[in-house]
């Protein structure tokens, strides 16, 4: 049995098609189906229902699936143990970034591990962070910079590198402007601007409406803070958002406190805590770890 037959049989499960699986490794799919059979008669399982219109894994090949994947991993454990052995950081990196990351000079954190390690091929995803997350436990992604609530990201390793409050933004003709705080109730009465299912601060103020008993109604959510600022400004309702987003703003828009309870808003670096880190994911932890601290 061969690595490559172990490789072809999973992504035909993945794509269910040897056409799609073909395609994505790259190869012609007559020679993945040869390998599959001449695995599957090493074995005396069929382990691929090709009967259907998609291609699915039989009793026997659902048993073996799992060791499949470990021999994999075992594999490329090895790899990664003898490059970090060698001193090589090589290869590729998939970093995730939530859609309203505005408070992190990711673009300067690419570039400066770019700079440090031009072999390493560097591939970017903006997504909402529980999709990150998803990716990140799935090993679709190697790093991601996520938001964070009041839990700590399930299966997975992070290190904070945003911890900002959240305020209410609005128009500076709006009657709460001149406050000085203003309470979750009061808030949650007029029309909120957020940011999109997902998002940290987002999964937070849902978090804190659900445990107060306060029903949220969110009329516009949009994933750039920007946006956000630019319809409280106009008076099309009160956003929530991080502070700093507020700030620069100056006299466009007021930040008024949230208060009982106060909320946060938080990003940070996350990794998978069940899968082994590439030296490329390693040395960006490192390089983000020395270059962000929490503000």
């Amino acid at each position: 049995m061969e690595l490559r037959q172990l490789e072809y049989l999973l992504a035909v499960v993945e794509e269910r098609s040897f056409t799609r699986a073909a395609e994505r490794l790259h190869v012609a799919q007559p020679g993945v189906s040869s390998q599959i059979r001449r695995m599957e008669r090493e074995l005396g399982q069929q382990l691929l229902d090709r009967s259907g219109p998609e291609v699915r894994p039989t009793q026997a090949g659902t048993t073996f699936l799992p060791y499949a994947r470990a021999a994999l991993d075992a594999v490329s454990g090895g790899r990664l143990a003898l490059d970090e052995l060698a001193g090589l950081v090589r290869g590729s990196l998939s970093v995730g970034i939530v859609t309203s990351c505005s408070s992190v000079p990711v673009t300067d954190l690419l570039a400066d591990f770019h700079r440090s390690y031009p072999e390493v091929e560097i591939r970017l995803v903006e997504a909402p962070s529980d999709q990150l997350a998803a990716g990140l436990r799935a090993g679709d992604l190697d790093v991601a910079l996520i938001g964070v609530a009041t839990k700590a990201p399930e299966g997975l390793h992070h290190r904070l590198v945003v911890d900002e409050p959240a305020v209410a933004g609005m128009a500076p003709e709006d009657s709460l402007a001149g406050r000085g705080a203003v309470s979750l109730a009061e808030l949650c009465e007029r029309p909120l601007l957020c940011l999109p299912r997902g998002t940290g601060l987002r999964t937070m103020l849902e978090e804190a409406c659900e445990s107060a008993g306060i029903p949220l109604r969110v009329t516009m959510e949009a994933g750039d803070p920007q946006r956000l600022v630019e319809l409280a400004e106009r008076g099309l309702g009160v956003a929530v958002l991080p502070a700093p987003s507020v700030r620069r703003h100056g006299s466009r828009i007021r930040g008024v406190e949230i208060s009982a309870p106060g909320l946060r808003a938080r990003i940070a670096l996350a990794w998978s805590a069940e899968r082994a880190m590439s030296p490329a994911g390693q040395a960006f932890i490192d390089l983000a770890g020395a270059v962000l601290a929490p503000s």
